[in-house]
């Protein structure tokens, strides 16, 4: 019990829970963006799967990791466009498509993947190098997890601010909440309601590109088959548990992050524990959350609906 009170842990497993909740951040403030203009998107796992392939081959053959993160990023925006065509031009089920587009996505980029593997072997590349803050990296326990960091996650720290001045200060923020809540009284005053869509769509692909290949090219280095193990649907549960607040987000993010990290430091203290019940701590933990915010109903109230101009 006394390795959980130093101050060496607890410095260690801050950093580890920022490090690994920072992919879901990237999703999570995407898929917020998009389901605040109506567009559910459950196939979060494709995008960020697609941005983690694209950015890592891209990476692996140019040997560099700017372009890897641009092709990652739109890698992630083509997969939701595709989603948001199929739910906003041809109206289908924005649950059933996300769900295809996980199918779909998955079965490609283990396909592709495996080419590569015949090819060129086992590919790696390098990772993004921390670039510690001067001074603020030298305060206790939280200046090593926060300001230790890499160039993406301090991108970051910038996109929560930036969100939260947008969604409250500027009419493009509240004309993107408008067409959630009732895209038909949107239209009305001449808002462009599809377009809006669209463009909600493209940030959450951007996002969640981003945060596939910030997996690969900010942490692990290589890539394999079903590389973001559920972290899309868990970056779902985050937005919901965060309460569609950005701040709310990057804590909610920060919690399971933090149950990712402690599996590892349980195992790596001898916990006598079965290796299944660490594995699974995260998911347990996204379905006890998801309880707990169970009647605290956030939905914008027409995500998930088709909007159809010629009804009335």
């Amino acid at each position: 019990m006394q390795e959980f009170l130093t101050i060496g842990f607890l410095t260690t497993f801050l950093s580890a829970a920022v490090r690994t909740g920072m992919p879901l951040v990237c999703a999570a403030v995407g898929e917020d963006t998009s389901e605040k203009a109506g567009i559910i998107n459950v196939g979060l796992e494709a995008v960020m799967i697609a941005g983690a392939f694209s950015g890592f081959v891209a990476a692996f053959l140019t040997n560099s990791l700017a372009l890897g993160f641009l092709c990652g990023m739109a890698g992630g925006v083509a997969v939701s466009l595709l989603h948001a065509f199929l739910a906003v031009y041809l109206r289908q089920d924005q649950n059933v498509s996300g769900v295809a587009l996980n199918l779909l996505v998955t079965g490609i980029t283990s396909y592709l993947y495996l080419l590569i593997v015949n090819r060129y072997g086992m590919p790696q590349v390098e990772t993004l190098p921390a670039l510690p803050i001067p001074g603020l990296c030298r305060i206790p326990v939280l200046g090593e997890a926060l300001f230790n960091r890499d160039l993406v996650t301090y991108l970051l720290y910038v996109v929560i601010a930036a969100l939260v001045f947008f969604y409250r200060r500027t009419a493009w923020g509240m004309s993107l909440c408008a067409v959630g809540e009732n895209p038909r009284a949107a239209d009305t005053v001449g808002l462009p309601v599809y377009r809006i869509q669209y463009l909600a769509a493209a940030f959450n692909g951007l996002m969640a590109g981003l945060g596939g290949a910030y997996l690969i090219l900010g942490q692990l280095g290589v890539f394999y088959e079903n590389i973001t193990a559920g972290r899309g649907y868990i970056a779902l549960a985050v937005v919901v548990f965060g309460r569609r607040r950005p701040l709310g987000i990057l804590l909610a993010a920060l919690f399971f992050g933090a149950a990712d990290a402690l599996q590892f430091r349980l195992q790596a203290l001898g916990v006598a524990l079965p290796t299944q019940l660490f594995t699974s701590l995260p998911y347990i933990l996204t379905v006890l959350s998801l309880l707990l915010v169970a009647k605290r109903n956030t939905d914008p109230a027409w995500l998930g609906k088709p909007y159809v101009r010629s009804r009335r």
